[in-house]
């Protein structure tokens, strides 16, 4: 099982922290590095936030090796159009490292602040899926596609230069909704992403995946099964604990809800029973921006 970074770009990203970020966590061996896709939090204060397009473009050319993307970009406030045709680019640019993914948007503070309607709950999910359709035809179709919603419209569209990867960048579809995520991501995805889910629960979706794969006619092994997840993580107990603390939380209830919680070794275990349900790539959320030390010590004790 792959061990990546992942980040909240609204949580004070700047170019400084994300030059040094991107940095540490490439020469420290983490197979990937992938953020959110907000313009601020959920609940204030607002601090700094790189736009995540932006951000990605300056990854794809600074980095030798890490597999990276977005976890994940709504279409809520991104036309799936440009979208794809940013995607296709920068995938290009990284010669084949980017993942593009994909969700429906969900935070409402963002949207009404910024002007963009969020849409009631199956509304949403109708244009998400009509997203993920235009998106899937203008990466993945050479010839121009024609695409008739109630939310997006293709004309005999084409992106030139067509993408140099066939079929584009990695599609990933996140989310563990079992109505609408599972059966969208075995039409079209090529990465599912699982989000804060215990061990017994993963083997559980991972079978329905498996099952509405079949239904489409799609082997299992077509599509990577990761998970984003929550961690704390400390160097030592007394730092482990202070951080806890900080934030009022206990160990328990956070593995109660899917987080990684530890120092070294047992953030391993850990990892080892995520490793045991089948996942290919787990991103670690690693939310203080500014800790490359605590970032290398955790590198040590789990790569």
């Amino acid at each position: 099982m792959d061990i990546a970074i992942m980040i909240e770009g609204q949580n004070g990203l700047t170019w400084k922290s994300w030059r040094n970020l991107a940095a540490a966590v490439e020469d420290l061996g983490f197979a990937g590095l992938y953020r959110s896709d907000h313009f601020t939090n959920a609940s204030p204060p607002d601090r700094d936030s790189l736009e995540l397009w932006v951000s990605l473009t300056w990854l794809a050319s600074h980095t030798r090796r890490l597999e990276f993307g977005s976890l994940v970009s709504p279409v809520s406030f991104r036309a799936p159009a440009l979208t794809a045709r940013m995607a296709a680019a920068v995938d290009d640019l990284s010669a084949g490292r980017l993942t593009l993914g994909l969700g429906a948007g969900w935070q409402e503070r963002e949207h009404s602040l910024f002007g963009f309607d969020l849409l009631e709950r199956k509304a949403r999910f109708d244009r998400f899926e009509e997203g993920v359709q235009v998106i899937d035809l203008l990466l993945r179709r050479d010839l121009p596609v024609s695409f008739s919603g109630k939310y997006f419209q293709l004309r005999e569209a084409v992106l030139l230069p067509r993408p140099a990867r066939v079929g584009g960048p990695r599609l990933l579809i996140g989310g563990n909704g079992e109505k609408r995520t599972l059966p969208l991501a075995a039409r079209y995805a090529d990465e599912w992403n699982l989000i804060f889910a215990l061990p017994g629960e993963i083997q559980r979706l991972n079978t329905l995946l498996d099952e509405h794969l079949a239904r489409v006619g799609r082997p299992a092994n077509s599509v990577r099964r990761s998970m984003m997840t929550g961690l704390r993580f400390g160097r030592t107990k007394a730092e482990l604990k202070a951080k806890l603390e900080a934030r009022s939380q206990s160990s328990e209830e956070l593995r109660q809800r899917g987080f990684l919680v530890g120092v070294g070794e047992e953030v391993k275990e850990q990892l080892g029973e995520l490793a045991r349900t089948h996942l290919e790539r787990v991103m670690l959320q690693w939310l203080d921006l500014e800790d490359l030390k605590g970032l290398a010590a955790l590198a040590k004790a789990v790569l």
